[in-house]
C-alpha cells in the first residue's frame, strides 16, 4: 500500500476533490490545511497580494492510501486534470507499513 500526500492551492481544492470522488482506485481521501512558506514564484497565477503580505501561501493538503498497483494510474489521471492541480501541486507518495481501523 501506498500513501499519496498532495499539495496545492486552497484555491484548487475543489477541482481536486472532485477529480479524486471520479476515481475508482481512491475510496477515500483527506484535506487538512496548510501553509506554504518560501521563495514565492511571481508568475504563481494563485499568488494574491494577501499572501505576499502576509508571507506566507494558504495550501490544502490531500491524503490518498493507494494500491500499489494503482499509484501510476492516479498520477496520470491527475497530470491531465484541470489547469492548476497538475501545474500548481506537488506530491509525493510512501510506502505504509501497515493500515486499519480502530
Amino acid at each position: 500500500m501506498k500513501h499519496l500526500t498532495i499539495i496545492i492551492h486552497t484555491n484548487m481544492q475543489q477541482d481536486l476533490a472532485d477529480h479524486l470522488r471520479t476515481m475508482e482506485q481512491v475510496s477515500g481521501f483527506t484535506f487538512s490545511h496548510a501553509e506554504g512558506h518560501g521563495i514565492q514564484v511571481e508568475n504563481d497565477p494563485f499568488l494574491s497580494a494577501r499572501d505576499k503580505v502576509v508571507g506566507y501561501t494558504p495550501r490544502v493538503r490531500a491524503d490518498v492510501l493507494l494500491e500499489d498497483t494503482d499509484v501510476n494510474a492516479v498520477l496520470a489521471m491527475l497530470r491531465t486534470a484541470t489547469y492548476g492541480i497538475a501545474e500548481h501541486g506537488v506530491y509525493w507518495i510512501t510506502a505504509v507499513e501497515q493500515s486499519g481501523r480502530f
